[in-house]
């Protein structure tokens, strides 16, 4: 007979993997469930709600944020779709009434970019659930204005456990600039600055948490554990985000995600969130690449909007006109149909500055 013990791993979650060997995270039965059944009752799952699901069904934000896991808890209906291509996820919308639906920004984009999407009846759709990377408000703005009843709900989470969501009840302003706040009232939060020390509300600092259902520690390793938790058990996410006003959070980057132009520090996802402004640019993702001088460069990828067109001057005195510091403007500009992604669906971004450098000896 097996025997389970609610407080033993139910399953292996992998770390990103974005400072060297993905790591082995142990979500407990207790954890798994309580974090599936807490998300469900923020994005309003009941025994009526139907989730279409194109996104890779192992992963965190799929299986368990409220995932397969919180529709199957209330009793709800889970419809797997064999693709994410656009015309081929709208009519299996339209066929099983979805309810809700999944996305990282990247597919949204390229959902709401479909000229196929006025062909079918997408009005079932109550709530979309985004999460992997910040979206940007005119990603939100345009998918409601297809969707007019839908929720586009922004969430930042790890598979390490702590998840933050907006809240349908939330301001417009603060829907379209926040990713939320964490969704169970025993969550902890700090923002801390490069010594550990709590920054004061509205700066930027270094995400820390602890709480029911984040992890204590990665599995098998020690060593990595002594340095990724504090001595009080909070964990070091590596993750940039400033206190809103309204309380909720609003995520500025990753403590990695930085190009290093001779010493100075520029966060990528700074300028992405001004190049994705520009009216020609439907997606962006800026990586650094190798100067003989200055050590890093920044590279700015672009995904042009059907029929414009855009050279790096003419980008270059866009974000000028944004007042932000010259040594902050792209040196380089690369236009691609689309962007590598991970296996999640986030922009690859070693994928992206691989082809860069590799165009650029060429």
């Amino acid at each position: 007979m097996i025997r389970i013990d609610p407080t033993d791993p139910c399953i292996f979650q992998l770390s990103g993997g974005t400072t060297g060997i993905p790591k082995l995270i142990p979500r407990t039965h207790n954890d798994y469930a309580y974090n599936s059944r807490t998300a469900a009752a923020v994005c309003g799952v009941t025994g009526d709600s139907v989730l279409l699901l194109a996104l890779p069904i192992a992963h965190n934000l799929p299986l368990a944020c409220p995932g397969i896991q919180g529709y199957f808890f209330q009793g709800g209906k889970v419809v797997l779709s064999p693709t994410t291509r656009p015309e081929q996820v709208f009519s299996l919308i339209q066929a099983h009434r979805a309810t809700h639906l999944k996305v990282v920004p990247a597919f949204l984009i390229r959902l709401i970019n479909d000229p196929s999407a006025g062909r079918f009846d997408l009005s079932s759709i109550k709530l979309i659930q985004s999460g992997g990377q910040r979206m940007q408000p005119e990603v939100r703005l345009r998918t409601q204005q297809l969707i007019p009843g839908c929720f586009v709900q922004e969430n930042f989470g790890m598979s390490e456990g702590m998840l933050f969501f907006v809240r349908p009840d939330d301001p417009q302003e603060v829907k379209l600039e926040t990713c939320g706040r964490p969704i169970c009232p025993d969550d902890e939060v700090r923002l801390v600055d490069a010594e550990g020390r709590e920054i004061a509300p509205g700066e930027v600092g270094e995400l820390t948490c602890r709480g029911p259902y984040t992890l204590r520690g990665y599995f098998g390793a020690p060593e990595y554990n002594a340095l990724q938790f504090t001595r009080d058990g909070f964990y070091c996410s590596g993750d940039l985000m400033r206190l809103h006003p309204s309380g909720n959070y609003v995520v500025e980057g990753r403590k990695k995600d930085l190009i290093n132009r001779g010493g100075e520090k520029i966060s990528a996802e700074e300028i992405e969130n001004l190049i994705l402004s520009h009216p020609a640019v439907q997606n962006a993702a800026c990586v650094p690449v190798p100067d003989p001088d200055l050590g890093e460069k920044m590279c700015a990828c672009v995904i042009l909007k059907a029929g414009s067109a855009l050279s790096l001057d003419q980008l270059t005195d866009f974000l000028k006109a944004k007042e932000i510091a010259k040594f902050k403007l792209p040196e380089h500009m690369a236009v691609f149909e689309e962007f590598p992604v991970s296996t999640f669906g986030k922009v690859s971004k070693k994928a992206l500055a691989d082809t860069v450098a590799k165009n650029a000896n060429h």
